[in-house]
């Protein structure tokens, strides 16, 4: 299997400098490891206005730089993460962005100093923790990612939970922890019950786990509140034809043969290779 494909906004979110507040609490991370920072929390940096026109200036380009990241364009991303530090020397948020451009491009070793450099001016921001977990995972560093997921989710402060929280199961999944990464995915949607990413991935545990009729009725729930895809069709098809519940099976093939003729897993289902 595949490092799996991420939706951009779980990793990415926009970069803002600013003041931090704190607070002594830990709590609420209902992760099996340990966060990896010790400090009072601090607010995200994306909640807090810049502390100065140096920092306004600097967050202008950095926020250029997340657009052109966004549709691509890595030149031009990186140029502006780097006119962000020229003009604000050390500005956690063009770091970061040059991590996430880094990791993109596969170009590691930079990724996780760029990374490594934002968190070491904001070691508690859960943004950073929440991107810097995600290239752990995709280095197979599982343990130090599940660490930093955890730093992210158990900032009091922070209102996207959900993002590690599906991070931390789409990296347990990725490595064969379907039960681990079934509790996660949970976890992601107690956070955000519009979640459809951790909704799809809790069916897609209950097939693996062989709780044919959780998938299914997972499934139904999911075409009830989006549309369908692919990939929630093509599981919906196995998980009832498991069931032998026919009539659902014939309806998740039809979809699958009308509306995504071209995909892979229509051509997985023409070659009758259902696992």
């Amino acid at each position: 299997m595949t490092h799996p494909t991420l939706p951009l906004c779980w990793v990415v979110s926009v970069f803002f400098l600013g003041a931090c507040a704190t607070t002594a609490d830990h709590a609420g991370s209902s992760f099996d490891a340990a966060p990896g920072y010790s400090g009072a929390y601090p607010r995200p940096l994306s909640d807090s206005q810049p502390a100065n026109e140096e920092e306004a200036r600097a967050r202008v380009h950095t926020e250029l730089g997340q657009e052109y990241f966004s549709i691509g364009r890595m030149d031009v991303a990186l140029d502006a993460a780097r006119t962000a530090l020229k003009i604000k020397s050390g500005y956690p948020p063009a770091y970061h962005l040059m991590g996430l451009i880094y990791m993109e491009l596969r170009q590691n070793d930079q990724a996780d100093g760029a990374f490594r450099r934002a968190l070491s001016d904001a070691p508690g921001d859960p943004e950073f923790n929440n991107s810097y977990g995600w290239f752990l995972c995709t280095q197979k560093r599982v343990s130090e990612a599940m660490s930093r997921f955890a730093t992210s989710a158990a900032n009091p402060y922070y209102l996207h939970k959900t993002r590690p929280f599906t991070n931390a199961g789409l990296c347990l999944l990725e490595n064969n922890e379907v039960e681990r990464a079934g509790v996660q995915f949970s976890k992601a949607l107690e956070a955000d019950s519009s979640n459809s990413e951790a909704l799809y991935r809790l069916a897609e545990v209950g097939y693996r786990r062989g709780n044919y009729r959780n998938a299914h009725d997972l499934l139904i729930q999911y075409h009830r509140h989006f549309d369908p895809n692919a990939r929630s069709v093509w599981l919906g098809l196995r998980a009832a034809r498991r069931l032998g519940e026919r009539h659902a099976e014939a309806s998740y093939t039809e979809q699958l043969r009308s509306r995504f003729p071209g995909s892979s897993e229509s051509v997985l289902m023409m070659q009758g290779r259902y696992e």
